[in-house]
């Protein structure tokens, strides 16, 4: 029987499951655990795409992933086969690991974004692996409290759908996952208003503003005439052959934004600005203070 095609939607935000083949578990150490962290964020900086949340079970994991130019199959499709391939060396063993396809569900509104990431944060809490979401290592929860540094998660989009003002949004969030409202939700169902869920500090409001608005994400040609218009500089100095201080500063800047916004890859940025990757690697790290 062939298989269903996969709509596939350039910016799109997807939740993703991968379980292991007849359930069985997946990892047997933690550093199973750590080496798909590695995996994962290279793949994400590979494809261009944004991981905006990820929990690993024992024998699935979640993720929550905005595409880039690249379809979803392609970060997947390593993610899976990279794994794979390393825990089958591990335990000396063939066959599938993985139990078929991945799943991946279109996420379409930024108030089934957050349900989504508060069930996914929760999903050990769910099942009883833990008492409280801080308890779990193995999810962006931490990264999203700031009580622990990944750089390749992107927070910032899901925490400005709570407040528009970090220590806020954090607030909000917690006071987010702390109500009950979670049991009665379940991916692809949302079953209450979304402003039963939060208090009335103003993050109803930010969310209603931000889902009223339409999802568009910033092409790197833009990002481009951006920091033209900001530096006030002409694109053909972009990629001149010309090196000065200035103009590294101004590369530095394009990006950090680039990998931040999730407009592309820093390899992308390299090739359209006729630079290296670790040319720009290096020049972010010279001019910490210039890329915000």
């Amino acid at each position: 029987m062939p298989r269903r095609l996969r709509i596939y939607q350039p910016g799109g935000f997807y939740h993703v499951t991968l379980r292991g083949n007849h359930q069985q578990t997946i990892f047997f150490a933690d550093s199973d655990r750590s080496l798909l962290d590695i995996i994962v964020a290279r793949s994400m900086e590979k494809f261009g795409a944004r991981l905006h949340a990820y929990c690993w079970m024992g024998n699935h994991i979640h993720l929550v992933i905005q595409v880039g130019a690249e379809s979803l199959a392609n970060p997947m499709r390593q993610i899976a086969s990279e794994f794979a391939r390393a825990m089958q060396i591990k335990l000396d063993t063939t066959g599938h690991f993985f139990e078929r396809r991945y799943h991946a569900i279109l996420v379409d509104t930024d108030a089934y974004l957050m349900e989504l990431l508060r069930y996914v944060h929760l999903n050990p809490v769910r099942a009883r692996l833990v008492r409280h979401v801080s308890q779990y290592l193995w999810s962006s929860h931490h990264a999203y409290i700031g009580a622990r540094s990944e750089p390749w998660i992107t927070t910032d989009f899901c925490l400005g759908l709570f407040a528009s003002d970090r220590t806020s949004a954090v607030a909000a969030y917690l006071a987010f996952l702390a109500t009950d409202q979670q049991k009665e939700w379940e991916p692809s169902c949302m079953t209450r208003p979304l402003e039963s869920a939060l208090d009335t500090s103003g993050a109803v409001a930010a969310i209603q503003k931000q889902s009223s608005m339409k999802r568009r994400r910033q092409s790197l040609e833009e990002l481009l005439a951006e920091a033209c218009q900001r530096f006030e500089v002409e694109r053909t100095d972009l990629d001149s052959p010309v090196r000065n201080a200035y103009m590294t500063k101004v590369r530095a800047w394009i990006a950090h934004q680039a990998t931040r916004r999730g407009v592309a890859s820093r390899c992308a940025v390299a090739r359209a600005i006729g630079r290296t990757e670790s040319t720009l690697r290096h020049a972010i790290q010279s001019y910490p203070s210039e890329v915000e």
